[in-house]
């Protein structure tokens, strides 16, 4: 998998908006954090010079499930590691489920919004 796709994957989920949202920073690697939302919730965080993981929400069943089959599933850094996990790339998880969590991420961020938001955004 690389940037291009996976950006492209994320931006054709309806409404899915783009943001770098940690421009400001001194450091290089928050500089290029690509984060990816719906309305105004994150759903998946990318570093789009250093490709090698994504942050992804989830829930914490499917968190403790993803990290006792993969090692390329581990708690997010710097997040509520209940609520967010890191997915590796080029390890023991096919691309086709990455993009599968992805989607989960999406649609978990989705049915969380108020119903006022979701009528905005469909």
């Amino acid at each position: 998998m690389n940037i291009e796709d996976f950006r492209n994957h994320c931006l054709s989920l309806k409404e899915v908006s783009e943001e770098m949202h940690f421009d400001k920073s001194k450091n290089d690697y928050d500089h290029n954090i690509l984060v990816f939302s719906i309305g105004n919730k994150w759903f998946c965080l990318v570093n789009i010079e250093v490709f090698y993981c994504c942050i992804l929400k989830s829930s914490p069943d499917v968190s403790a499930d993803l990290q006792a089959e993969y090692d390329a599933v581990r708690p997010a850094y710097h997040m509520n590691h209940r609520h967010w996990i890191s997915v590796f790339f080029n390890q023991d998880m096919p691309d086709s489920h990455i993009i599968e969590h992805v989607d989960e991420a999406y649609h978990r961020v989705l049915s969380s919004l108020p119903k006022y938001e979701c009528h905005k955004l469909v």
